[in-house]
């Protein structure tokens, strides 16, 4: 068995039989800037009753060096996952003492030393369970406990934890920062970070609370901390959750961080959020990003209440704070910020990555089946968030506002600082909407698929409208017609649909758009005569979330082969251009050119790929100078030109300063403008490594690392495969970028002759590296192979082999499966129209 690999009837043992009084951690982080040493001194002293004579603490890490239980110095049995404790009485006192290792993965402790002025940065990720690389612990959520954090840093750091500092001790050198103690938390959510971060304070006042506010980031990377933005959104959703909730924030203070190599958008240890430094611009940033940074802040602050107060007892209801929190950034972005179109890119953007997840073979409920910690580092998906939320987004048009917030309020109170399952959550929503849940919960959160919905006329003329999946769905119908230029809404009508096959009555209309509004979770499909509409006039919909609704249903066609992949390209290059909402266009190019590469047949693709590069240089010219479509369309151009270099001179000149007038040309882009060059063959190393004296940073290194590896040489390609699977020094990042450059520009004649070693390789990196890392190489080197003959013969032959792997493996022949059918449907209807002409 694989002890690291904790099972959910486990766990629920210990937690039956374990109840812990207190946690104390002390960290010994003053060697961590010496790059030669690889760990760090940690020790744990626990309080817990127990009601069993053995037990086991969670810990990876060098080694264990003392166990004392109970006073007596105890023989260490430790399997390099758990620490076993014997001979426990009721009430226990146990210190473990153990080095644990410093991290490249982003799991654990992570170190980071910065290029640009050699400082060391250190912070803690571990959700789902990783605090055991950095404690001994009982990892999991439903053990909550008071932790006091004491760390020795060296001196002039910031060192912080979930609580303020209580007692600091400065010595020669050196510090020690004892914490006040937190209130019960679970380990996943404790929290540490150490280096010479730049602080900025501010503050929260509503009535008699006062919040401290804190943000930091690495002194290289302080120029571009928008901290008064930052701030101002953070005060925006204290407010607005304080009031929504009315159970006051219990963190005593909100500090937030932004750290390098971080595998996650953000995470919500209380009272010290971490956040990805992509949130944070080198140069140009359009406010789409800045939409999506407060989105996600708003979406950690949720988790304060949906989470941290209150968590899941286990990783099956995951979705009572992925999915709360995801519906509340939205929503709270949308009535709180200026950032009033949250619910516009959610519609089009978020939902799409739900879709895709949910017609998987390895789809599954909202509340789903967690039989272990490997299952539950992928079970943070597109159904758990995405999914969740839109099911919440219709929960809500279904009892109302004031009931579904009524019912948090007393979920809060009946279960502060405990966790949860579903039933809780339903057993107070019930109580205050008068309405019994477990119908819709069946329906929603207990079942599978997406629903598909279209209109189609029965036997005798009749209106009908249909779905795939006979689901409750309260739905709106919009019908649209073309007036002076626009395209408006002129009639709205709401239904509740039970039934696969329901009769309507509708008006006549150029556009009739099922799920205008975008309540509830479903694909839908444009009949004929609207499809024509959009291809004709959709630039001139006035109502963006009606255009997110008809770009997702495009966008949706073209992954089922139900619309060509030309036309849906075809309407992306004429109304495109037009597209005022940043957020909807962002998605709607990365689709574009994802369509051309996976979508289109062999045949076409050349010439699709070229119109698409000269579409978007077009529109680049005739963007506005210095808007945020602009330097979107840049980025397009650079993303399609790693596969066609038909404008390799005009990149070329944009690197040397000859550049659309209001168009900055931030290190980020540069990097994609050479990249795309060095992937095509029109730059070599040389330049690369000019651009990187250029630009030595964090972000320079990895992305010249990528560039490197992107070279259309098939012994560079060979590095970079080698250098992914066999470098474990490589960081998350940096594996990401070997990862990168070896499928760049999709170049099958250079990679494929790796096809046969990747299968060969996988069960290794499984069973070898850890979680994180593994499912970058599994997924991230799958290759693009023409038939699905070898991924079936090896699912065929390793029934056995861990089921997180066969499901990454599923999961990826699924995509490739369906880029052959959507392909091979194409080219039949392209041979069935050349017949009939």
């Amino acid at each position: 068995m694989d002890t690291a690999n904790l099972t959910r009837e486990e766990t629920a043992a210990r937690s039956a039989a374990v109840s812990v009084r207190s946690i104390r951690v002390e960290l010994d982080l003053t060697g961590a800037p010496e790059r030669a040493r690889s760990g760090f001194p940690t020790a744990t002293t626990l309080e817990f009753a127990s009601t069993v004579e053995t037990t086991w603490l969670d810990f990876i890490g060098e080694s264990v060096t003392r166990l004392v239980v109970n006073g007596a110095e105890q023989e260490i049995v430790y399997d390099g996952a758990r620490i076993a404790l014997r001979g426990l009485a009721s009430v226990n006192t146990v210190r473990v003492e153990a080095v644990g290792a410093y991290s490249r993965s982003g799991e654990g402790l992570h170190r980071f030393h910065d290029p640009v002025d050699d400082r060391t940065y250190l912070y803690t990720q571990y959700e789902p369970a990783d605090s055991r690389r950095v404690m001994a612990c009982f990892e999991q959520p439903d053990i909550k406990a008071p932790y006091t954090f004491v760390v020795d840093a060296p001196s002039g750091w910031e060192v912080l934890s979930n609580q303020t500092a209580a007692v600091v001790d400065v010595g020669v050198g050196v510090q020690r920062v004892e914490f006040a103690p937190t209130l019960p938390i679970s380990s996943y959510i404790t929290a540490v970070a150490a280096g010479p971060y730049l602080r900025v304070d501010g503050e929260w006042r509503r009535g008699e609370q006062h919040i401290p506010l804190g943000l930091f980031v690495r002194r290289s990377l302080s120029p571009y901390l928008e901290s008064d933005e930052i701030l101002e959104v953070t005060r925006q959703g204290l407010d607005f959750f304080d009031e929504s909730f009315a159970y006051p924030y219990p963190w005593g203070k909100y500090d937030q961080i932004f750290v390098p190599e971080y595998n996650l958008g953000a995470m919500e240890n209380p009272g010290l959020v971490t956040f990805t430094e992509a949130y944070l611009s080198r140069g140009a940033a359009t406010q789409a990003q800045r939409a999506a940074r407060a989105n996600t802040i708003l979406h950690e602050m949720a988790h304060m209440w949906f989470g941290d107060l209150v968590t899941m007892k286990w990783w099956d209801d995951l979705w009572l704070k992925e999915s709360f929190a995801d519906y509340m950034g939205s929503h709270a972005s949308a009535v709180a910020t200026r950032f009033h179109d949250a619910w516009v890119k959610f519609a089009a953007n978020r939902k799409a990555w739900a879709y895709q997840q949910d017609q998987l073979p390895t789809t599954h409920p909202i509340v789903a089946d967690i039989t272990d910690l490997e299952a539950a580092k992928l079970n943070f998906d597109g159904i758990t968030y995405a999914k969740g939320a839109a099911v919440l987004k219709q929960l809500v048009a279904f009892v109302g506002d004031e009931a579904f917030f009524e019912g948090a309020r007393r979920y809060f109170a009946a279960n502060a600082f405990g966790n949860t399952t579903l039933e809780d959550f339903l057993v107070e929503l019930s109580a205050v909407s008068g309405r019994d849940m477990s119908e819709w919960s069946r329906a929603w959160l207990q079942t599978t698929g997406v629903s598909t919905l279209w209109i189609e006329r029965d036997a005798d003329g009749a209106t009908v409208l249909v779905q795939s999946d006979a689901r409750p769905h309260r739905l709106r119908v919009g019908f649209y017609e073309h007036v002076d230029g626009r395209v408006v809404r002129r009639e709205q009508i709401a239904l509740d649909i039970h039934d696969e096959r329901t009769r309507v009555e509708f008006p006549d209309a150029d556009l009739v758009l099922l799920n205008d509004d975008d309540l509830t979770y479903a694909k839908v499909r444009l009949d004929e005569a609207s499809l024509v509409t959009v291809h004709d006039l959709l630039s001139d919909v006035e109502d963006p979330l009606a255009r997110a609704v008809i770009w997702s249903s495009l966008w949706n066609a073209t992954r089922d082969g139900e619309l060509a992949a030309t036309r849906y390209t075809s309407i992306v290059r004429a109304h495109a251009p037009g597209e005022t909402n940043i957020g909807l266009l962002g998605g709607v190019l990365a689709n574009a050119l994802f369509a051309v590469r996976h979508y289109v047949t062999d045949e076409d693709r050349q010439h699709e790929q070229r119109q698409w590069v000269e579409a978007a240089w077009s529109a680049l010219h005739a963007a506005d100078a210095g808007s945020d479509a602009q330097l979107s369309w840049a980025r397009a151009v650079a993303a399609a030109s790693a596969f066609d270099d038909v404008r390799v001179d005009d990149l070329r000149a944009m690197l040397d300063g000859q550049v659309p007038e209001g168009l900055v040309v931030d290190p980020d882009l540069r990097w994609q403008l050479l990249t795309a060059l060095a992937t095509t063959g029109h730059a070599g190393s040389s330049e690369i490594e000019h651009e990187l004296q250029r630009d030595d940073t964090g972000s320079g290194r990895t992305a010249a690392r990528r560039a490197l590896a992107a070279r259309p040489d098939a012994t560079v390609r060979a590095a970079a495969w080698h250098a992914a699977w066999t470098d474990e020094g490589l960081s998350n990042d940096h594996l990401d970028a070997e990862i990168a450059g070896f499928r760049a520009g999709g170049r099958r004649d250079l990679v494929e002759g790796f096809d046969e070693e990747y299968f060969d390789r996988i069960l290794h990196a499984w069973r070898s590296r850890s979680i994180e890392l593994a499912r970058r190489l599994v997924a991230g080197l799958f290759p693009a192979m023409p038939t699905l003959q070898r991924v079936d013969a090896w699912l065929d032959e390793h029934h056995d082999a861990p089921a997180a792997l066969r499901r990454i493996v599923i999961e990826q022949r699924d995509h490739l499966a369906r880029d052959i059918r959507v392909r091979a449907a194409q080219a039949q209807s392209a041979s069935s129209s050349a017949t009939v002409l």
